[in-house]
């Protein structure tokens, strides 16, 4: 009976626990497939999963009424800089952490897992009183530049790195072969785990940051999604059917780069000893 009863919890306390995070999911689905004066009246009720008289005429809207498909470049744009220059710097700095020998590398490391508790917010505003000095106020660089090093990239790398084989290394010094060569030609290819779970953590953290775009942006020139939705829920007159559109389109490119990289971002996290 134990052995029956310990495995049937488990699937159903964790079944329940995906309903409850995948319910909003599928109610913002539904809404935004629903006449706006459907969604709020049905809220609250199961017919909020029902695509009742459903429509795309809430997704053709948030076209007409907002530059949505620039909103959307500029968020691909600055998350995928961000997760890509990331992935070189922080990779890099891992490694001579964990590999490398030099004067002041635990100092430095330290430091690293100091930053990883102090909040964005300690540094938002020095932050921005510096970037606005350079004058990159309402720029890509400005979204872009200061999230590039990440102390929990270096980390999740230098974890992963650290239990690497040394054998490879020697055999590729004894051939002759320099430190950048063994990284990019050696380390690099075999820690794909570690690059594929940096890459989705980085671009699910920045694909929904709002705080700083909020604070850096003025016009939508360089506005990401995330401030986009924020300035499309207060234009008038108030349509929660576009609302639950725009959110749909908005979630969509996360959900689909997770579910094509679930694999490599679970096996990353394991290798790399991150728990919960």
């Amino acid at each position: 009976m134990k052995r029956i009863l310990a495995p049937t919890l488990t699937y159903m306390t964790l079944t329940t626990a995906a309903l409850l995070f995948l319910a909003p999911v599928a109610i913002m689905t539904a809404g935004s497939f629903k006449p706006d004066d459907r969604v709020l009246v049905e809220a609250g009720t199961t017919a909020a999963f029902i695509p009742t008289d459903a429509s795309l005429k809430n997704y053709a809207d948030v076209f007409a009424r907002t530059d949505f498909l620039r909103f959307l470049f500029n968020s691909l744009f600055i998350n995928g800089t961000i997760v890509v220059c990331g992935l070189i710097v922080n990779s890099m700095a891992a490694y001579a952490f964990a590999r490398l020998r030099w004067r002041g590398r635990e100092l430095c490391f330290n430091l690293v897992l100091a930053l990883m508790i102090l909040p964005f917010e300690a540094i938002a505003v020095p932050l921005f009183y510096g970037v606005s000095i350079l004058g990159l106020r309402d720029t890509y660089t400005a979204q872009i530049l200061p999230f590039i090093a990440n102390a929990f990239s270096i980390v999740l790398f230098y974890t992963f790195f650290i239990d690497l084989p040394r054998e490879l290394e020697e055999a590729a010094r004894l051939d002759g072969a320099g430190t950048l060569h063994i990284f990019f030609g050696i380390i690099a290819p075999n820690a794909g785990p570690a690059f594929a779970a940096a890459a989705i953590l980085s671009f699910l953290i920045w694909w929904g940051s709002y705080l700083w775009p909020m604070m850096i942006t003025i016009g939508p020139r360089v506005r990401p999604l995330p401030v986009a939705i924020a300035a499309f829920h207060t234009l008038p007159p108030p349509a929660w059917g576009d609302i639950l559109a725009f959110g749909v389109m908005m979630a969509a490119p996360v959900i689909a780069i997770f579910l094509i990289f679930q694999r490599g971002f679970v096996r990353g996290v394991a290798a790399s000893a991150i728990k919960g």
